[in-house]
């Protein structure tokens, strides 16, 4: 089961996908994180992620860049959070993908779910601003849009979460009172 979770900045889509991912198991849980914790802010916010899931059993692996090089078990479940991060870190580190950002990301996700049991992915949703951006940061954002269109066709199920409601867009229905 390959579940994509989506949503603005604070929108609640980590916590949703932390239990979404618990849903599908309570063993053998991997969380892969993927943001560099290059300021303050982001120290603050890799804490705040930490402390989300300290109780949770997850086993987490720092994975920056190329996801292809991921050995993952087959009984494992999966939260990769999140491909906003990934796909920066593959535009600009050193060791990253640059031009090749997309489809080394799309790969990189094959490679896992061809792995493990569930796939949990959080991703960001950044396309409806509609500020004027430069030409780098449009880069960036045609980039991970192309990444999102491919991982939602791949997913079982799409859910963005919206002031912390999960919509489905595709996949199985949420239940509201």
């Amino acid at each position: 089961m390959m579940t994509l979770v989506t949503g603005g900045s604070g929108s609640g889509k980590s916590e949703f996908a932390e239990n979404r991912t618990l849903a599908y198991s309570r063993e053998d849980l991997v969380y892969i994180a993927t943001m560099v914790a290059f300021d303050e802010e982001a120290h603050r916010k890799i804490a705040r992620h930490r402390e989300m899931r300290s109780e949770k059993n997850f086993n987490t692996i720092e994975c920056f860049v190329d996801l292809k090089s991921l050995a993952l078990e087959r009984e494992n479940t999966v939260l990769l959070d999140c491909i906003s991060n990934l796909v920066a870190n593959e535009m600009y580190q050193e060791n990253g993908a640059h031009d090749h950002t997309v489809k080394q990301v799309i790969e990189g996700v094959k490679n896992i779910k061809e792995q493990v049991r569930n796939l949990v992915i959080v991703t960001n949703e950044v396309f409806s601003d509609g500020i004027t951006y430069d030409e780098e940061t449009k880069r960036y954002i045609n980039y991970l849009g192309a990444i999102n269109k491919a991982l939602a066709q791949m997913s079982d199920e799409v859910v963005e979460v919206v002031y912390t409601i999960p919509v489905s867009h595709k996949g199985k229905e949420e239940k509201r009172c």
